[in-house]
């Protein structure tokens, strides 16, 4: 485990963390949908690195398997990837389909962040 502040990367997330890492999360999560074989997953694996290290403290990103859990993309009807649900409080509140470029991603992180309460610095030292 790692406090929220210090976490900088996208992590893997499993089907039996979902609930307590996604879901569960007390700020928002970005996760990134994708499979090892498909190259507009590792077009946009770049700008999600980025968001993660931008927004670190604020936003946490992980990354799902499809071909590993695919049980959790059919939950959420994801029939192309790569596909970046975002959450927060356990609901979906934005989605991209398909590579999209940086600022897409970063407009939506905005959007998302201003109808959330501000991360206190307590929250930013939990570990997650």
């Amino acid at each position: 485990m790692a406090k929220l502040k210090e976490i900088r990367h996208p992590r893997p997330v499993t089907a039996n963390e979902w609930r307590s890492k996604v879901l569960g999360a007390p700020v928002p999560v970005l996760v990134d949908l994708w499979a090892e074989w498909c190259a507009p997953c590792h077009a946009i694996a770049p700008h999600l690195n980025r968001i993660a290290a931008e927004y670190a403290g604020r936003v946490l990103v992980y990354k799902l398997d499809v071909d590993k859990y695919p049980e959790i993309a059919m939950q959420y009807g994801v029939q192309s990837i790569p596909t970046v649900l975002f959450f927060y409080k356990g609901q979906i509140k934005d989605a991209v389909v398909g590579a999209a470029p940086y600022q897409v991603f970063r407009q939506k992180v905005e959007n998302l962040l201003a109808q959330v309460p501000e991360v206190s610095e307590e929250m930013a030292d939990l570990e997650v």
